[in-house]
């Protein structure tokens, strides 16, 4: 059954998810909202909204090891999975000065991030730091956008567009329908993922970063996807960046400021390290317009395969060596 909670619970996260973003942006632009903001913040947004309700459901529920280690875990599979399997479908080629600009702020927001994790616990003043961090960074690509035009914003809304509600009570049920089927499908996958970790003798951060971060990153697996198949690489790249900074900054930052976030020796001095090593990868790419082609695709996904199997195998043996060295 607990096999069951979880994939039951990942399911609903991810219809729950489309639901939300589709009537959100529906209901966005009856309201006269511009498409720059829309794509900004409701699209942006929407694709971690599993991860957001996912850590405030564990978080509340006294698992916050999954918490953490789901915002930890999402933002290692979006750069090697996610752009990984894009990649190998099709190239991922960014010209886009945003994408650089972006990729920059990613790097910084997640060195801060590391650096509170180190002060741990995470508590309410520095999630609110973190989400006054990102407020300003979507003032900023709003500024900005409307100045230069934001192609990848727009782009992203349209792609939601073509199968969203067109009516004002279809698209508040809509996100009435999408919020309650994220609030059951969370309590589902907590509480499978609970019992698996202690089925398996794991403690619960290694559940949160392996299946629940793999399992909440989906819509931004089958976004880059079909991004790289149709050609759109910069959009494939931009979607892995801004779901990275609204992980580490929105996600970790609304938790924190719900329940303290203590941060387990393990992540501490592993996992935050290949998260930060991940943003590192990326960032030349983004930086100086390099393609992403299927031989690093291929790279990403290998890594990306590695760092699962070091979690459920070496992991143990990882950690305690870092943690002597470190002493």
């Amino acid at each position: 059954m607990m096999y069951l909670y979880a994939v039951a619970g990942l399911m609903l996260l991810l219809f729950g998810g489309e639901v939300l973003v589709r009537g959100s942006v529906a209901l966005a632009e009856r309201m006269g909202v511009s498409k720059l903001v829309i794509g900004l913040t409701v699209v942006a947004g929407g694709t971690s909204a599993p991860e957001l309700v996912v850590c405030l459901d564990a978080a509340l529920s006294g698992s916050t090891g999954i918490a953490l280690g789901n915002v930890v875990g999402s933002n290692i599979a979006n750069i090697l999975l996610v752009l990984g399997l894009a990649a190998v479908f099709m190239p991922l080629v960014c010209h886009t000065r945003s994408v650089s600009r972006d990729g920059s702020f990613m790097v910084i927001a997640t060195l801060f991030f590391i650096l509170l994790a180190w002060l741990s616990p995470i508590a309410a003043l520095q999630g609110g730091v973190l989400v006054l961090l990102l407020a300003g960074f979507f003032c900023y690509s709003y500024v900005r956008g409307r100045r230069l035009g934001a192609r990848v914003a727009t782009a992203a809304t349209k792609e939601i567009e073509q199968h969203m509600p067109h009516t004002l009570w279809r698209s508040l049920f809509y996100i009435a329908l999408g919020f309650a089927t994220l609030i059951g499908g969370s309590r589902l996958l907590v509480d499978g993922a609970v019992d698996i970790a202690s089925f398996l003798g794991l403690p619960d951060t290694v559940i949160g970063i392996t299946l629940i971060a793999v399992g909440t990153s989906l819509p931004e697996l089958a976004t880059g996807v079909i991004a790289a198949m149709r050609g759109h690489g910069e959009m494939a790249v931009g979607n892995a960046i801004g779901s990275n900074l609204f992980n580490v900054l929105g996600v970790m930052g609304l938790t924190a400021m719900v329940v303290e976030v203590p941060v387990p020796e393990r992540i501490l001095h592993f996992d935050l390290w290949v998260m930060l090593g991940c943003a590192m990868l990326l960032f030349p790419f983004a930086l100086r317009h390099w393609p992403i082609g299927r031989v690093a695709g291929v790279v990403f996904l290998v890594a990306y395969g590695a760092y699962l199997s070091a979690q459920f195998h070496g992991m143990s043996g990882v950690y305690a060596m870092l943690a002597t060295t470190a002493g």
